[in-house]
């Protein structure tokens, strides 16, 4: 069994301004890099002893996040991965949200050209952490890791509907930059934890 955290990038200028982002690689702001820091500090409090392996979306916000990360918790960076990339939203990307429904109408159910469909995006993404979960025990073996992989807000939205069959979280519920949730991995099984905002000191 392994104890796989999935963290959300810190805050972008973009996402202060309510605009979506999706591929478009928009980096760090200082209050993000605050949240990093933030989480940083929260996660070598709350992980167990042993090895950590830190994995990360290869765009530069989750990369920096990440890198911010490893760095608080003393270990480097394991690789970076595009399959770790945040969901494409197609012609959306770079429109404000109110934007978005005044075109599209509700964010859950809307058909936006070009974009990736949410069930492709789970596919890739429970791929793409089994993939980091295999390397990171590799990595560390015969010691088994705590695996910490920062990736973007609609990625591991599905993973956490997918480990509860969509019973969390509910449609309203944002996950805040910074946060973290936290997962045991059991062969093919994902299951939830917890899940924990972080506050920059």
């Amino acid at each position: 069994m392994t104890t796989l955290i999935l963290v959300r990038h810190g805050e972008t200028e973009w996402n202060r301004a309510r605009r979506i982002q999706g591929r478009t690689d928009i980096p760090l702001n200082d209050d993000g890099r605050d949240q990093a820091r933030a989480t940083a500090r929260r996660l070598a409090d709350e992980i167990a002893p042993g090895p950590v392996v830190v994995i990360s979306s290869d765009l530069s916000r989750a990369k920096e996040t990440a890198e911010i990360i490893a760095d608080g918790l003393g270990v480097g960076l394991l690789r970076t991965s595009p399959d770790l990339r945040e969901r494409s939203y197609g012609e959306a990307e770079g429109i404000e949200t109110s934007e978005f429904a005044r075109r599209w109408g509700d964010w859950y159910s809307a058909e936006v050209p070009g974009a990736e469909p949410r069930s492709e995006l789970r596919r890739r993404a429970l791929r793409a952490l089994r993939h980091a979960v295999r390397d990171a025990r590799r990595a560390t073996a015969p010691n088994a890791p705590t695996v910490i992989v920062v990736a973007h807000g609609a990625l591991i939205r599905e993973v956490m509907l997918h480990a509860t069959t969509g019973a969390f979280p509910s449609l309203a519920e944002r996950l805040p930059n910074g946060s973290s949730h936290v997962f045991l991995v059991e062969r093919e099984r994902i299951t939830l934890q917890s899940t924990t905002a972080s506050v920059p000191a």
